[in-house]
């Protein structure tokens, strides 16, 4: 098990592990490709796949984090992690209508809420259930053992709401595929995506803040840095469909520019652009 072992240990067995992945799990590495290509058009085919491996090193490490989370106190997560911008976080969520943090599968997702759990900061995290009942209570009781709470996608919006009429903090990882009429097209990376709509619509409804928040690794200093930005504004014109679109396209945008920041920590390997306006040919 990896949470037996000393932590460069375990990141080491798990660098491992997301290299076997990368040469066993062809259909995906092809899938990440795909979207390399679409994504950075410009971008000559050594990069594209020295791009994707550091993707697989980088989901073992969090594989490996995320087993050794249940042992990490404060003293020790403070020494791997530090915060940038949490005074944007602090400012938001003191206004009292609730918080939406903006985020995705970009750097350390899953240790990103734990950490700040840990600090003092619980929230709630909008998940989908696993397939193994068994599987998803292990890892929910992990989430939330510093008082983090789920809120499963089929209850979505009545307790996202819910959350936001009581002032709580809750994160959505909004960068994965949808379909309508949960989704909405906007442009991603240049390319049409099918994109969740209802964080711009609790945040047009309840008037919670919305602010980016993402749990990176940062090479230079060799620990994880949890960047919270500046709150984002909701466009609020009367209109709330177009609302919607237009606050849904400013939020992908603000994820895209991370995820170009930090192309080496996205999973690329998830089929984002599957869904296709009506009458257009798949990508896949």
């Amino acid at each position: 098990m990896l949470g037996a072992l000393p932590r460069g240990m375990a990141r080491s067995a798990g660098a491992a592990i997301g290299e076997v992945a990368y040469y066993g799990l062809a259909r995906l590495r092809r899938v990440g490709v795909r979207n390399l290509q679409l994504a950075f058009p410009e971008m000559e085919g050594p990069r594209r796949e020295e791009i994707l491996k550091q993707v697989y090193r980088n989901l073992g490490y969090l594989l490996a984090e995320f087993c050794l989370m249940p042992r990490y106190s404060r003293q020790q997560a403070s020494r791997l992690i530090r915060y940038e911008g949490l005074e944007n976080y602090l400012r938001a969520r003191d206004r009292g209508k609730g918080v939406l943090i903006l985020t995705g599968h970009l750097g350390a997702w899953e240790l990103s809420s734990f950490y700040h759990s840990l600090m003092g900061y619980p929230m709630g995290m909008v998940i989908r259930r696993l397939d193994n009942p068994l599987v998803d209570r292990f890892v929910n009781q992990i989430r939330c053992q510093h008082g983090n709470r789920v809120i499963h996608k089929d209850d979505f919006a009545r307790g996202l709401i819910a959350s936001m009429r009581s002032g709580e903090t809750v994160g959505i990882l909004m960068d994965t595929n949808m379909t309508p009429p949960q989704g909405t097209f906007v442009p991603f990376f240049g390319v049409e995506a099918c994109t969740a709509s209802g964080m711009a619509r609790v945040a047009q409804k309840t008037g919670a803040a919305v602010v980016p928040g993402f749990l990176l690794w940062e090479k230079n200093e060799q620990r994880y840095v949890l960047h919270f930005g500046e709150e984002l504004a909701v466009t609020s014109s009367g209109d709330a469909e177009a609302d919607a679109i237009r606050n849904t396209a400013a939020f992908t945008a603000v994820i895209e520019a991370y995820i170009r920041k930090y192309p080496e920590q996205w999973l690329w390997m998830h089929r984002r652009w599957k869904t296709r306006p009506a009458g257009e040919e798949g990508i896949y």
